[in-house]
């Protein structure tokens, strides 16, 4: 019997001309069927925005190799929700999103265009990663990514992951990333957020900036405690945000009108 190759949709929020998506199709591209389906410009910072007012239109990208690409006029959870309606040919057994331009450390999955995608394939009960580079420049050299995307992306398709998790991985800008780290998100937050200008008529307007500060630097079961050190680290997540062990003590607080 000829058996199906796994089919993997990928897609980013850097947009589908990224390089990023592009090197992380040429890393996986040996193990399965590869359908991209990607923003048609960056959406960076749009986390799980859905379009609600908007026309989406698929374009249709041709071929890098054998993967199939796509574009769609919306957000990356648009690209997967409208790419499982209308684009792949089955359900696909793998979710990849990236591999992201900048870090998704921390609390930024929050924020993250990049994880909004990987958190709506694993709400649709598909095996979804996200893998992040920690450098902005698009020019840059990640050929670093490749052992870590192939070595994690292989195991997924192997042994799947468990129910309700998805993966977010971030790789160091470096050389060659000594290994891989599974801990938490480091606990912190993002500080001199906008920057102050003044346009030519006098008025001001503010631009995104900032940086994030790090309130554990020193626990090593977090991610950027690793990444600082040159590995690369894998945080699962889960879509359900539900705080279950602070249910009793949140009863407590609002007791009296059982």
């Amino acid at each position: 019997m000829n058996e199906q190759k796994p089919l993997i949709l990928i897609t980013n929020d850097d947009g589908i001309d990224a390089p990023g998506i592009r090197e992380l199709v040429g890393y996986v591209k040996e193990m399965g069927e590869i359908v991209v389906i990607a923003p048609d410009e960056p959406h960076s910072g749009q986390s799980s925005a859905i379009s609600v007012n908007r026309v989406l239109r698929i374009t249709d990208r041709g071929m890098l190799g054998d993967a199939r690409m796509y574009s769609v006029n919306g957000t990356p959870v648009d690209c997967v929700k409208l790419g499982m309606h209308a684009i792949v040919p089955r359900r696909p057994d793998l979710i990849l999103s990236g591999i992201n331009h900048g870090s998704n450390s921390g609390n930024s999955i929050i924020y993250s265009g990049t994880m909004g995608a990987v958190l709506e394939g694993c709400m649709l009960g598909i095996p979804s990663i996200g893998y992040s580079y920690h450098s902005h420049d698009q020019a840059a050299d990640i050929s670093c990514c490749g052992e870590i995307v192939r070595h994690i992306t292989s195991r997924v398709i192997e042994r799947g992951l468990p129910s309700d998790i998805c993966l977010n991985v971030n790789i160091p800008k470096c050389e060659k990333v000594c290994g891989i780290k599974v801990v938490r998100a480091a606990r912190g937050y993002w500080t001199e957020e906008y920057a102050e200008y003044t346009d030519p008529h006098g008025k001001p307007f503010y631009w995104l900036t900032g940086k994030f500060h790090n309130e554990e630097p020193d626990c090593p079961d977090t991610d950027l405690y690793w990444t600082d050190r040159g590995y690369a680290s894998v945080v699962p997540c889960r879509p359900d945000q539900s705080a279950f062990d602070k249910v009793t003590e949140v009863k407590g607080i609002l007791s009296g009108m059982d």
